[in-house]
């Protein structure tokens, strides 16, 4: 049996304008100038210029008048229905880039790379091949397309030859792919079209090995580094260096002389090759500047490339103009229709302008509580000044929600005298020391990376003795966290450590 029957619900739902500002809220520098591009582009009543509130009048067309446009004729457009699809279409999305807005010398161009890609360069090798069967070139094309941005062919043969029947229509063999692949092999830079790591390295040693200007010496050391890279791989990546040197019946200086010229080779091919890769190099743009001045600390946004924005002059004086022939009974119902777009469009630009403009705002609180509370280390420079700060603690200190701090600590990078920094760094738990004041782990993390910086390559720290000297300079940390933290660091184990 149906029944009805009434309920109540609270429920909090974001307007357009506030999810347009949580999304710029969270646009890196470096995408603010597109995003506004894209936003002037949508809104031909959003363009470029001065900002100040003189020069932002209201609209002399208010809601009432345009009522009053309505009600004078049914078939205009409804004002209910306008507000509706007003409202449901969605006016965010958007990127940008920056510019400063306080110094003109700032203005700069982001550097693009420009040459050929690693693609184009491999294609070019591959017509020196003089391959006279178009059947052949197509094969060779699909294998190109198969190597990755680091130079390796990751795809199975067997894959290449069912691509190559269900995109090209086209018959092959795995025999035909392994042998054209063996001529790829040959292109520069060395060691590109490698299925793995060791077929890589082993494809550069074999090209240095027929080098005729090598010395006696060079030559037995790669004869002795080639054996190791072919049947002793396993122990090699272990570093089990005992084992290589009983395998291969060779003293310790024979075995350093082969693994240094192991270490010479490139294990990503591509990334050495001059005409760069297949993607554009990203480049750091600073979201916000610190400067110091005379032991004095400035904070200023970096709007580069981010114009001001203003609401299109002419898009308001035909506004007024249809006040005008309103009042002299000469509105025509294509008049009141291209009103309501003209308001729909000036009321977005308010929108997107006070979102820009807030966005900044917000940014510059935030940071600016962000540099009051690491006072010490943007003054020094020194990771061991860094306090313990997490992201509730700046929220309490801005009156900001937790999820607005994380937003603007995400992708945004503060330039400093000591270099350009990522706002994430600046967060850290905290851990407790021996007299029971707590300091961040970013300075635990930093002594520990300094103590495996100065360890005898030869002896490595384990994590059981890296946690017994972090406790005598006073830290109180467990051998678990010592490997976490060494793991987030990017430090491998002490065996992977050890040095000839």
């Amino acid at each position: 049996m149906i029944q009805q029957k009434l309920s109540q619900k609270q429920l909090q739902k974001l307007s357009p304008q506030q999810i347009q500002i949580i999304n710029l809220l969270q646009i890196p520098a470096v995408n603010l100038e597109q995003r506004i591009k894209e936003e002037m582009e949508a809104n031909p009543a959003l363009e470029e210029g001065d900002t100040r509130e003189e020069e932002r009048e209201e609209s002399s067309l208010d809601d009432e008048d345009i009522s009053s446009v309505e009600d004078s004729n049914s078939e205009d457009v409804e004002m209910d229905e306008f507000i509706e699809e007003y409202i449901d279409d969605d006016p965010v999305s958007y990127q940008q880039s920056s510019r400063s807005a306080d110094d003109e010398d700032d203005r700069r161009e982001i550097p693009v790379t420009v040459g050929k890609t690693f693609h184009e360069q491999l294609e070019q090798q591959l017509g020196m091949l003089n391959l006279d069967d178009d059947r052949l070139e197509k094969v060779a094309l699909q294998i190109l397309g198969s190597i990755d941005e680091d130079g390796y062919l990751r795809r199975d043969t067997s894959a290449i030859v069912d691509d190559l029947m269900f995109s090209n229509n086209l018959q092959s063999s795995e025999q035909e792919v392994l042998n054209l692949l063996e001529k790829i092999q040959d292109f520069d830079p060395p060691g590109v079209g490698a299925r793995s790591l060791q077929e890589c390295l082993l494809i550069q040693l074999k090209r240095k090995l027929k080098d005729e200007d090598q010395s006696e010496e060079k030559r037995e050391a790669r004869l002795i580094a080639l054996k190791i890279l072919k049947d002793f791989f396993d122990e090699f990546t272990k570093k089990h260096f005992t084992k290589l040197k009983k395998y291969l019946e060779i003293d310790t200086d024979d075995l350093r002389a082969a693994m240094n010229e192991i270490l010479k080779l490139n294990p990503k091919p591509a990334s050495s090759y001059t005409g760069g890769g297949s993607t554009v190099n990203q480049y750091v743009i600073p979201d916000f500047i610190i400067e110091n001045k005379d032991g004095e600390l400035h904070l200023r946004l970096n709007s580069r490339n981010a114009p001001d924005l203003q609401v299109n002059r002419h898009y308001q004086d035909m506004l007024h103009d249809f006040q005008m022939r309103k009042e002299a009974k000469k509105v025509s119902k294509k008049d009141k229709e291209a009103v309501l777009f003209i308001k729909q469009k000036i009321d977005s630009a308010r929108w997107f302008i006070d979102a820009i403009r807030q966005r900044q705002q917000t940014m510059y609180h935030t940071m600016y509580a962000i540099m009051q509370y690491q006072y010490e280390y943007f003054l020094s420079g020194d990771s061991r000044k860094l306090k313990p700060m997490i992201l509730k603690d700046i929220a309490e200190i801005t009156g900001l929600d937790i999820s607005t701090i994380s937003r603007v600590a995400n992708s945004k990078f503060v330039q400093t005298e000591f270099g350009t920094k990522r706002l994430k760094e600046f967060f850290s738990e905290s851990i407790q020391t021996r007299n029971g004041s707590d300091v961040s782990t970013l300075e635990v993390k930093k002594i520990l990376s300094d103590i495996v910086e100065d360890e005898d390559k030869r002896k490595p720290l384990s994590d059981e003795k890296l946690k017994i000297m972090l406790q005598e300079k006073g830290y109180d940390i467990a051998r678990r966290t010592v490997a976490k933290y060494r793991e987030q660091l990017g430090i491998p184990v002490a065996r992977l450590r050890k040095e000839l």
